[in-house]
């Protein structure tokens, strides 16, 4: 298995990437604002915008690194920055100002901090451009504080944070990119690992079931009864029908699931064999949907199943003579099923309950209908032995024995 552990150093190596981003755009705040107050005499407002911006990220910045399970920080500062950068486009210029291109890389890196927040970064940023453009604000709000001389200066020191800006915008997007990409694949290798694991489980489950029916198998050898060899022989096909549901599920992509309508059709041909032998005068006729069931439902309802089948081969159609059995499955709005199953042999006296029943055949029917959440009647309406059962699937914490 992968050491997931490893994915802590990751997520703190990209909050100190992001701490550095923060830290640069700070610095770059300062240091255009000593640049605007010195060199390009430009009003009071710019210098005081560009260095109010980095003092109070920096603040902020200490105050996440003081608080590390907030995150204030990453919320507040891009809505900092948003601000400083358009309250820095209305005294120099307005809609011509060159810190719109600021304002650009800005949002551009809110966006991709926070789908939610991004989108709310991505709409202000367009509403700002959008005020820019009113009569009223050019009219009212917007000034100029960067003298004619100095304007191309301004332009390029506004274009170069943006360049640096982006550059280590970029280079996070790509460590960031190179980090989730490795995690991902460490996640689908461990997946892939673990599935591997659970089909081995599945099969050595499905070995050991088998290695059962053996034993009884030779077990029932040694003992002359045939009462007691045909109570061996039911218990094995007992564990088979089990067997066949772990073989399928390692057999499957999916592990959770097994199509329902190939394991109904080789449980029943393996009790026909089991139970009349390869040259069988028994019809089947099986209308049974493609469908899933998981393996908590899917091991009773085949026990079930393998009940119901063996008594119609055993007593319903008798020796060697020819009958029908029939089984169809279908799902009802309400995500429960409806099993129909029997024979068209002589039957039993209706007489005859789950309740009244000494048979073990019979009881476990009726247990395990009920460990599906069930209710199993019997259909007299019809030649032979039939029942209808309904049913739902069962979770894993529904799981209940059939004792």
């Amino acid at each position: 298995m992968q050491d997931t552990s490893k994915d802590i150093p990751t997520v703190l190596a990209l909050q100190q990437r992001t701490l550095r981003a923060a830290y640069t755009a700070s610095a770059l705040a300062v240091l255009a604002a000593v640049i605007s107050f010195f060199l390009l005499g430009t009003g009071n407002m710019v210098p005081f915008i560009l260095g109010g911006f980095g003092i109070l990220s920096l603040v902020i910045i200490s105050f996440y690194k003081n608080n590390p399970n907030r995150d204030v920080w990453r919320f507040s500062l891009p809505w900092l920055g948003a601000a400083s950068i358009f309250s820095l486009a209305i005294f120099t210029g307005g809609i011509a100002s060159p810190a719109l291109v600021l304002l650009t890389v800005a949002v551009i890196a809110a966006y991709l901090q926070s789908d939610t927040q991004g989108n709310l970064h991505l709409i202000v940023g367009l509403a700002g451009i959008g005020a820019l453009l009113l009569p009223w604000v050019r009219e009212n709000l917007v000034q100029n504080q960067v003298s004619g001389s100095m304007t191309m200066y301004f332009s390029a020191l506004c274009i170069a944070m943006a360049v640096i800006l982006l550059g280590i915008l970029g280079k996070e997007i790509i460590d960031h990119t190179k980090e989730l990409q490795a995690v991902r694949k460490s996640i689908a290798q461990e997946l892939q690992e673990k599935e591997t694991l659970i089909k081995e489980v599945h099969h050595r489950v499905k070995n050991n079931l088998q290695t059962v029916s053996s034993l009884l198998s030779l077990q029932s050898r040694t003992i002359a009864d045939k009462k007691i060899q045909n109570l061996i022989k039911s218990s094995q096909n007992r564990v088979i029908s089990m067997a066949m549901v772990h073989e399928m599920l390692y057999m499957r992509d999916d592990i959770t699931k097994i199509e329902y309508k190939t394991y109904i059709n080789e449980l029943i041909n393996y009790l026909i064999k089991s139970v009349k032998g390869a040259e069988s005068k028994v019809k089947v006729v099986v209308d049974v949907p493609e469908m899933e069931l998981g393996i908590d439902t899917a091991i009773p309802l085949g026990l079930l199943i393998n009940e119901t089948m063996t008594n119609a081969l055993k007593y319903g159609i008798k020796n060697d003579d020819e009958g029908e059995i029939r089984i169809a499955m279908k799902q009802e709005a309400d995500q429960s099923y409806i099993l129909t199953m029997g024979d068209n042999g002589i039957g039993f006296s209706e007489k005859v309950t789950f309740e009244t029943s000494k048979s073990l055949g019979l009881k476990l029917i009726h247990n395990l209908a009920k460990q599906l959440k069930g209710t199993i009647t019997r259909d007299t309406t019809r030649k032979g032995t039939n029942y209808i059962l309904k049913f739902r699937e069962i979770g894993h914490d529904e799981f209940n024995s059939v004792a």
